[in-house]
C-alpha cells in the first residue's frame, strides 16, 4: 500500500505466479479485438487515454482507502496476476445503452483461450434477482399472491410444517427477501460423475446439502439459497413447465438475453464460448465447472453485456417505459427495500439509489450494480475463486470514472491510541470452534494479529475496534481483562488466561 512501510503493503499471492504474465498482457490488448463483440459492445474511444475503460486497465481503485494515506492504484494486468484471476469480462451501461464491454485474460488458462464479450460465465447468486422476475410475473398475473402461503401453489413438493409455521406461513415475499426462515444458505454444485438430484431432491436433502426446512420464524432475515429453490419449484409448478423453459420464454428472450440460459447442466451445444472456473492457484475446477440443479439460486449462465440488458429492462419498467416482463407497479415494489436494504430479488444500496447483487460459485465470482432512477450500471464477471476483490475494484473504478454517486470504496479513519491502551489486548486467543489460536502483540501505531502462518497489521479506529491495513476488515475486542474476546466477522475467540 503506497505510503506504508513494506510490511504493511498487500502481500502478493505467491501461487498466482503460475500465471504467465507475459501471456496475460498479450491478451489484455484493448480487447474489443478478442472475438466477436456483443452488439453495442464498445464505443470507438472506449480505450482512449483517460477514457473509463483505460482507467480500468491502468488505474484500478482499491476496495478500501485509509484517510490521510495515498490511494494506491494498480493496473488490471498486475491485479489479475497478483490475485491469480485468469479472466474477467466487463460491461458498462450508460444512458440505457451498453457504452462499452471488454474481455480480459483467459476463458481457459490451460488452452489460453481468450475471454470475449460473448464468453458465458456462471452468474452464481446473480441468478436470483433475474429469476425473481419470473415469480413476480405470476404475481402480476394474479396467479400467485406475494403474502399467501406458498403451499397454496406448490404441487410437486411442499414446505414441511414446523413449529415456526403454525401462525406465520412461508410466503413468496419471504422467499424473495430471504425472510422465509429457511435453511441452506448456498450450494456447492456437483462435479463430473456425481449424481445430480432434481429440485425436489435438493429440497429434501437427497443431494450434497441438508434438507431445506423452516428453522427460524418467517419474517426474520436469513439468507437462503434454499428459499430460492423453493421459489424455483413454485414457478415450475404454476407454469407447468421446467424452470429453464419458463425463464427462456418469459424472461430471457423478451429481454434479449439470447445467449443466457438456466439449463443445468449446460448442454454441449451451448459450450462454444464458455469460461472454465479456476481455483486461486490457477488450476481448473474439475470438469471446468460444476452443475447446479438449484437453478434459480445459482444456475444462470450469462455475460456482463446480457446482465446489462436485464438491468436496463428493470430501469425502463420502473419508469413505466416497458412491460415486456413486468409492469411499473410490480417493479416499484420489487425495488422497494425492506429494513435490511433488500428488495424482491436484488439487494438495494443503503442510500436507496441502486439495485445490486454479487455471485459466488465454484470457480466463479461476479458483481453488478445499477441505478434505480437512472440508466447506468456496471457488470463484472470473473472465472476464479479469487475474483471478488477484482470485480469490486473494477466496479468502484467505473463509478469513479463516470462520476457516479456509488459504489464507493470503504474508507477507514485511523485514530491515535496509546501503547498502554493497545497493550490490554495483547495476548493469546482461542476460537471456540476449531480451536485456532491467535496471538496479538503491539506493532508500531497499532497491533499485529498472527495465527498459524499468517499475520496482519491492525490500526485502531476507536478504543476497541481496529482494521486490517491490507483489506480493511474490522477486528473488534469485546469485554475487559481476561474476559476480552477477539471478534472478526462471525468468528469469536476468547482470551487464554495467563497468556
Amino acid at each position: 500500500m503506497s505510503g506504508l512501510s513494506p510490511k504493511y503493503r498487500p502481500k502478493r499471492n505467491r501461487i498466482a505466479r503460475r500465471l504467465h504474465r507475459a501471456a496475460i498482457v498479450l491478451v489484455l490488448c484493448p480487447l474489443a479485438g478478442c472475438g466477436e463483440a456483443t452488439p453495442d459492445a464498445s464505443t470507438p474511444d472506449a480505450s482512449a487515454p483517460g477514457a473509463p475503460a483505460a482507467q480500468v486497465e491502468s488505474a484500478l481503485l482499491p476496495t478500501f482507502v485509509i484517510r490521510g494515506e495515498p490511494t494506491p492504484r494498480t493496473s488490471l494486468a498486475d491485479r489479475m496476476e497478483a490475485l491469480g484471476v485468469p479472466g474477467v469480462s466487463v460491461a458498462v451501461l450508460v444512458d440505457g445503452e451498453i457504452a462499452w464491454a471488454h474481455g480480459y485474460g483467459f476463458a481457459d488458462l490451460e488452452s489460453r483461450r481468450p475471454v470475449t464479450t460473448n464468453t458465458l460465465f456462471q452468474a452464481a447468486s446473480i441468478s436470483k434477482p433475474v429469476a425473481a422476475l419470473a415469480a413476480l410475473q405470476l404475481v402480476q398475473e394474479g396467479r400467485v399472491a406475494l403474502d399467501a402461503d406458498v403451499n397454496d401453489y406448490l404441487t410437486s413438493w411442499r414446505v414441511p410444517a414446523s413449529e415456526f409455521t403454525a401462525e406465520t406461513p412461508v410466503t413468496l415475499r419471504g422467499l424473495l427477501t430471504h425472510r422465509a426462515g429457511l435453511s441452506v444458505s448456498g450450494f456447492p454444485g456437483y462435479g463430473p460423475g456425481e449424481a445430480v438430484p432434481d429440485a425436489p431432491g435438493v429440497l429434501d436433502g437427497r443431494g450434497n446439502t441438508d434438507p431445506v426446512r423452516v428453522v427460524t420464524p418467517p419474517g426474520e432475515r436469513r439468507y437462503s439459497g434454499g428459499g430460492y429453490t423453493v421459489m424455483q419449484q413454485l414457478v415450475a409448478d404454476v407454469r407447468g413447465m421446467p424452470f429453464p423453459d419458463v425463464m427462456r420464454r418469459r424472461v430471457l428472450d423478451p429481454i434479449g438475453m439470447v445467449r443466457s440460459t438456466y439449463e443445468q447442466p449446460i448442454p454441449p451445444d451451448r459450450q462454444d464460448d464458455i469460461a472454465t472456473g479456476h481455483r486461486p492457484d490457477g488450476t481448473p475446477v474439475p470438469g471446468g465447472w460444476n452443475t447446479y440443479p438449484e437453478q434459480a439460486a445459482a444456475g444462470l449462465w450469462t455475460t456482463p453485456s446480457e446482465l446489462a440488458l436485464y438491468a436496463a429492462e428493470v430501469q425502463r419498467t420502473w419508469r413505466g417505459e416497458s412491460t415486456r416482463v413486468l409492469d411499473e407497479a410490480v417493479t416499484k415494489e420489487m425495488l422497494t427495500p425492506d429494513a435490511d436494504d433488500w428488495g424482491l430479488g436484488p439487494g438495494i444500496s443503503g442510500d436507496g439509489e441502486r439495485f445490486r447483487h454479487g455471485g459466488s460459485n465454484q470457480g466463479f465470482r461476479s458483481t453488478f450494480t445499477a441505478y434505480i432512477d437512472g440508466d447506468d450500471g456496471v457488470f463484472v464477471m470473473t472465472n476464479s475463486d479469487a475474483g471478488s476483490p477484482l470485480a469490486n475494484e473494477i466496479a468502484l473504478t467505473v463509478a469513479e470514472a463516470y462520476g457516479w454517486s456509488g459504489p464507493r470504496a470503504m474508507e477507514r479513519v485511523p485514530v491515535e491510541l496509546s501503547a498502554e491502551s493497545r497493550r490490554r489486548y495483547a495476548g493469546t486467543y482461542a476460537a471456540a470452534e476449531g480451536g485456532t489460536e491467535f496471538e496479538v502483540a503491539l506493532e508500531g501505531r497499532g497491533l499485529v494479529l498472527s495465527w498459524q502462518e499468517n499475520s496482519v497489521v491492525l490500526w485502531p479506529m476507536s478504543d476497541s475496534t481496529f482494521f486490517d491495513v491490507e483489506d480493511g476488515r474490522a477486528v473488534r475486542f469485546a469485554g475487559e481483562g481476561d474476559e476480552v474476546e477477539l471478534v472478526l466477522g462471525s468468528l469469536r475467540a476468547g482470551r487464554v488466561r495467563g497468556r
